[in-house]
Formats: structure tokens, sequence, C-alpha cells
């Protein structure tokens, strides 16, 4: 598993320039990642065809884990701009199936860049657990669910979700099984787990 190199918070962009460059860069981290991987990447190669000097993706990056995590963050985010939210009448375990299928399928288009994402936030969560992407991705399960104010057991199950959902996906990239059992298995799990909403305090 990759490591977090650096003790220091990576800078944040302020200004619309410096916005501009962060985007650049995660663009270019996508494009090299979705054709080497994650040990195959080189900063200096994605600093170059971003167009920044390599100080200046340090600066916002100091490893390649802060890298590709920040990259998966965005993505998870991107998912937020699409609505989430369910359709009329749609049970909460349905309106999540479809968030996940549907991060599946972007995920499952580009195996090495989904792979090098998904070891860097492993890394991360590991040093840090609060710079992981879990609580973005928690956040639109709960606005694809409906469910305004969850509970303590609601959010127990997103997180049991969340990690199931990881292992699907893993398994899928990994070839043992298909993109369609990939989405037969999230909605299977989908609906085992949020129908435990109904035993609240009993577990």
């Amino acid at each position: 598993m990759p490591r977090v190199a650096e003790d220091r918070p990576p800078a944040e962009p302020t200004s619309p320039d410096q916005k501009e460059r962060y985007q650049r860069i995660l663009r270019s981290a996508a494009r090299h990642g979705a054709v080497k991987g994650l040990e195959r990447v080189q900063m200096l190669d994605i600093a170059r065809d971003a167009g920044v000097a390599i100080a200046t993706l340090y600066r916002y990056f100091p490893s390649k884990t802060h890298l590709f995590t920040a990259l998966m963050r965005a993505q998870v985010e991107g998912l937020g701009e699409i609505s989430v939210e369910p359709l009329p009448g749609e049970a909460p375990e349905d309106g999540i199936a479809r968030l996940l299928v549907r991060a599946g399928h972007d995920l499952l288009r580009s195996p090495l860049l989904a792979h090098a994402m998904m070891q860097s936030n492993n890394a991360t969560v590991a040093q840090t657990p609060a710079a992981g992407v879990t609580e973005v991705f928690t956040d639109l399960m709960q606005a694809a669910s409906g469910i305004e104010e969850p509970t303590a057991h609601d959010q127990r199950l997103f997180r049991l979700l969340e990690q199931a959902w990881y292992g699907l996906l893993i398994t899928a990239l990994n070839g043992h099984i298909s993109p369609a059992q990939l989405d037969d298995d999230t909605v299977l799990i989908c609906r085992l787990l949020l129908r435990g909403r109904e035993l609240g305090d009993l577990v």
C-alpha cells in the first residue's frame, strides 16, 4: 500500500489562477493514472503535462497519495453535480443503489485509475481518517436515500454499505465478477443493509 510521504498539510488553492492550475494538475493525474496506474506514474510527468512547475505540484500534493486521494474526492464530489435525489416513491435502498451503480460504472471505465485512487484513499485514511472521501460519499448516500435526518444507526448502515460496496468494486476491478454482477450485487447489498433500518436499537 502506498504511504503518505509528507506530514505537512497540502496547500489549498485560493485565487482563480491557483484553482485553475489545481484543476489542470488533477486532469493530468487522471490521464496518467488511467494509462500507467499508481506505481508507474511520475510526478514530474504530471507537472509537465499540466504546465506547472514541479514545486507547484508538490505544494498542493506532497505525494502521489495526496494527489490521487484528491482526485478521488473530486470525482466523488462530481457525482453530486448530477442530481442524486430519490425518485418519487423510491425506497431509500433503491436510491442509494442507483448512486452506487453509477459510481461503479464510472470507475470501471478506467480500472488502473480506479485502483490508483482507491489505493491512495486507503493509505490516506490509515494515516488521517478525515482526509479520505468517506464523509463526502456518506453525504451523497444520505441525499440519494431521501433520509433527511439519519439516526446514528442509519449512519452506521451507510458506513457498512460503503465498505461492502468498496469490496465488491475491488472484486470487479480484479476481474473476479463481471460489471453486470457488480450492478446486481450492489442492488442486493443496498436492499439487505438498508432494510436493517427496521432493527434500530435492537443491534
